[in-house]
């Protein structure tokens, strides 16, 4: 039995329900998070808005301010975050074949925040302008990632357990960096900086949306292009060996993959936890594990849960808005002890 074949028999959910039940939901959730806020707005209101931008008119002024410079932005960022956290969650955890891996648990999100705030706070790397942020997380998450990965080996090979305790202790360090950072930082920046690592899409503009927005679209195109090997390296690297599978370089640019998602998406909305962990396990039980499958329902289905978290986590104590990351932790934790407890370390073999 083939590779694809073995992943295919585990899918629950057939691919084009699973995708178009994903893009009503996102559409959905697109529209909610627009049309709720300390200034509720009518569907009517809303659609009037976006029809004035595509037809070239002139929307009311109130209402264009409130939909397209402010909540519209904010909305489409949450999408792009949501999905770019779960491609990467997706790929860390047929990497390493281990259901509780993820960016933020292996510290890699952390890495990426200690490359951010240096720039935040101290203008590391300020030539480079407007991609400095960008750079500086990108090159803090594959630090990360190189070295977690460099001490969980084990004679070699990678150990579920191992691998989680390194990213976790290092996840501490990388944290306890970017403290030290903050306490040696500008004052009057550390407040937002403060804010901003915690999670959030709240200060998005058009401007910040196409570098993501192409990263991922880059991202995911390559590892579609993947799909076939990645499943075979999901099942173990004997096995993709044996299948013509060029594993040692799969693996280098799987990483830098990661980084790079990873690295974007703090970049431009802080540090974010458990979306790569918990909506990927979610997809490999809704359509099986084949890769061509649970990356493109992934990307649906992550931007939906992170711009209902983002309508939580601004209504929920409104007019105060709560972090990002404390509504997807609230969400994420249960989950992740749910995983432990039943011992789902093994990639694919959620329950």
């Amino acid at each position: 039995m083939s590779v694809v074949a073995a992943t295919d028999r585990a899918g629950r959910l057939a691919f084009p329900t699973a995708m178009l039940g994903g893009a009503i939901a996102l559409v959905a959730a697109g529209f909610a998070g627009v049309m709720v806020g300390s200034v509720p707005l009518s569907p009517h209101e809303v659609w009037s808005v976006l029809a004035a931008h595509l037809a070239g008119g002139h929307p009311d002024v109130v209402a264009n301010q409130i939909v397209w410079e402010i909540r519209l932005p904010r909305v489409l960022l949450a999408m792009l975050v949501g999905a770019a956290l779960t491609t990467a969650g997706t790929v860390v955890q047929a990497l390493v074949r281990n259901a509780l891996a993820d960016p933020f648990l292996l510290g890699v999100s952390s890495g990426a925040s200690v490359g951010a705030t240096a720039v935040l706070l101290f203008g590391v790397l300020a030539s480079l302008g407007l991609w400095a942020l960008s750079i500086s997380s990108i090159a803090g998450a594959l630090l990360a990632m190189v070295v977690v990965f460099a001490f969980a080996r084990e004679s070699g090979q990678l150990t579920p357990t191992r691998l989680v305790l390194c990213g976790v202790v290092f996840a501490a360090l990388f944290e306890a960096i970017t403290s030290f950072l903050l306490f040696r930082g500008n004052p009057q920046a550390t407040d937002s900086v403060l804010f901003w690592l915690l999670g959030s899409v709240g200060r998005a503009t058009w401007s910040q949306l196409w570098f993501p927005a192409l990263t991922l679209l880059v991202t995911v195109g390559y590892l579609l292009r993947q799909a076939r090997p990645l499943n075979a390296l999901a099942v173990g690297a004997e096995t993709a060996t044996s299948l013509g599978v060029d594993v040692p370089r799969l693996r280098r640019n799987l990483f830098l993959v990661t980084s790079i998602v990873a690295g974007v998406a703090v970049a431009v909305s802080g540090v974010i936890g458990f979306v790569g962990l918990v909506v990927p396990h979610i997809v490999r039980l809704a359509v099986g594990s084949d890769h061509r499958r649970t990356l493109p329902v992934g990307v649906l289905w992550g931007a939906t849960f992170l711009v209902l978290a983002d309508l939580v986590a601004r209504t929920v104590v409104a007019p105060q808005e709560l972090p990002l990351g404390v509504i997807t932790a609230f969400i994420g934790a249960p989950v992740f002890l749910l995983l432990l407890r039943r011992r789902t370390y093994r990639y694919g073999t959620a329950p």
